[in-house]
């Protein structure tokens, strides 16, 4: 195997990496800004208060985006597993 085969495989994997949690964590930190930005200017210091809406716009969108998530993973294991006799040979 080609150091350059390793390193795509490498690069395409960590790509996939990102996009899958960028989908999950984005919302959670968007909603977590607005919150504090709310703490910050009713003078609020409630630790519930911003850790319910992020645990909450997480779950939404793991279940909003699980099937696209799904569908990115599988996408990236075929890739994967066509690429073996390349890879071997």
């Amino acid at each position: 195997m080609s150091p350059e085969a390793l390193i795509d495989i490498f690069r395409e994997a960590l790509s996939v990496i990102v996009t899958i949690v960028s989908m999950i964590i984005v919302p959670g930190l968007v909603i977590g800004l607005v919150v504090a930005v709310f703490q910050a200017a009713t003078s609020i210091n409630e630790q519930t208060l911003s850790f319910l809406p992020r645990l909450l716009t997480t779950l939404f969108a793991l279940m909003f985006l699980g099937h696209l998530l799904v569908q990115i993973m599988m996408e990236f294991f075929l890739e994967m597993v066509n690429m073996i006799p390349q890879v071997i040979g």
